[in-house]
């Protein structure tokens, strides 16, 4: 792959990847909710278009985030999990949500309860539920 990059910055190179209005969303629904198709990721409540919910796909696959595969029982369907370079991306997953928590609960008055979600506990051990619960949903598919 050619140099995407703006500059040598470290927080300029991860938005390069993964600062459009959808990747991470897209990382969300496969980290918290386990989404693995196109259909899936279709039905989210953003609501993305399918043209750049294909292109966000390819794009996430490119850089190493995610993989397509089919599944062994049946060869039609796409499905998409994540590397372990996209699991690794559940701390920053973590911290927008509680950042979000803090700071944008009084704007937005449909935010769910973090409570309800599990992530008003230690965030380190909700991330690693998070990644751990993500890996069972990889072995799960593929077995």
């Amino acid at each position: 792959m050619s140099n995407i990059f703006r500059s040598g910055c470290p927080i300029a190179s991860t938005l390069d990847i993964v600062g459009d209005k959808w990747s991470l969303l897209i990382i969300r629904d496969m980290l918290l909710q386990g989404k693995k198709t196109f259909k899936d990721f279709s039905i989210s409540p953003e609501k993305i278009a399918p043209g750049i919910l294909s292109s966000r796909l390819k794009w996430l696959e490119a850089n190493e985030l995610l993989t397509k595969q089919k599944l062994p029982n049946n060869q039609k369907e796409n499905i998409y999990l994540l590397t372990e370079k996209g699991i690794a991306l559940a701390p920053m997953i973590t911290e927008i949500i509680l950042w979000s928590d803090k700071n944008l609960r009084g704007q937005n008055s449909e935010m769910f309860s973090i409570a309800e979600a599990g992530f008003d506990q230690d965030k380190s051990k909700v991330t690693k539920g998070i990644q751990y619960n993500y890996r069972q949903i990889i072995e799960e598919t593929l077995s």
